[in-house]
């Protein structure tokens, strides 16, 4: 008798349309412009410059608005390659048009779900032009909540590729001195797994937590400091603190001579 060796399946990446991306891109700067007053990354926690391998980000999960910072940071930091990140299978069938952005569906909470995601994620990491953007703590979460806990996906993810890059992303909204929050981020150091580490998925995914859990902390201490010379401004939105208030504003720069600038701390203008 002839025996037949079967192979797992495949699953193919998703088709991305630059077109719709660059649309919902356009949409998302427009959006995060009226909500926030800027878009801040730490000098400090800048992404590294040359990643040669495919690149897996990974980044603590607090608020709505999370894909939409993530759009934006790979529009300036990562242009030359693809996005991906994987969406509930759910959501993904009620809002199709997410699969022409880099979106891939994953069942929640069942083993088939979590072999699609890695056969998935392992396919669009076969290119060294793609970066997936995941979010493994699976659920919105407090950005002070520790432990992180992430998924044990993560750590599995080490398993199925040997050759990508990890880094950690933290993200926290907070208000300053301006009536609209400030986005902040900061990427931490990368990891590069090695085949002959004696780690398993379950300690993968523990240091994964310890390595963002890190970059959270920092970002949180720097908020505090609200020192904007720490800072570089990537995305600029609304100033000023109320129309009335910025009109007195304004015919009081005129008079005494000097520029009026809408931010309630003229440091924030730099």
């Amino acid at each position: 008798m002839k025996l037949v060796t079967q192979t797992k399946p495949t699953a193919a990446p998703p088709r991305i349309s630059a077109n719709l991306v660059q649309i919902f891109a356009a949409y998302s700067r427009r959006y995060l412009r009226r909500r926030f007053h800027t878009v801040r990354i730490l000098k400090s926690g800048m992404p590294p410059p040359d990643l040669s391998r495919p690149v897996v980000i990974y980044l603590n999960h607090s608020a709505w608005w999370d894909p939409l910072v993530c759009l934006r940071l790979a529009q300036i930091y990562f242009a030359d390659r693809a996005s991906y990140a994987p969406i509930d299978a759910v959501a993904l069938q009620r809002y199709g048009f997410f699969k022409h952005l880099g979106f891939y569906g994953v069942e929640q909470a069942s083993a088939r779900g979590a072999m699609t995601f890695l056969r998935t994620t392992r396919a669009i990491l076969g290119s060294s032009q793609n970066v997936v953007w995941l979010t493994p703590q699976a659920r919105f979460m407090d950005v002070r909540e520790r432990p992180l806990r992430l998924q044990r996906g993560i750590g599995e993810l080490v398993a199925q590729i040997g050759n990508a890059i990890f880094l950690p992303l933290a993200i926290e909204y907070a208000f300053w001195t301006e009536p609209r929050p400030e986005i902040l981020v900061s990427f931490g150091e990368p990891t590069i797994p090695r085949d002959d580490s004696p780690r398993g998925a379950q300690e993968w995914t523990e240091f994964f937590s310890d390595a963002l859990a890190e970059v959270q902390d920092e970002l949180a201490a720097r908020s505090c400091r609200r020192d904007p010379t720490e800072w570089l401004i990537v995305g600029r939105g609304t100033s000023g603190v109320s129309a009335i208030y910025d009109v007195w504003r304004r015919l009081n720069a005129r008079v005494r001579g000097k520029k009026f600038v809408a931010d309630h701390h003229p440091e924030d203008s730099r």
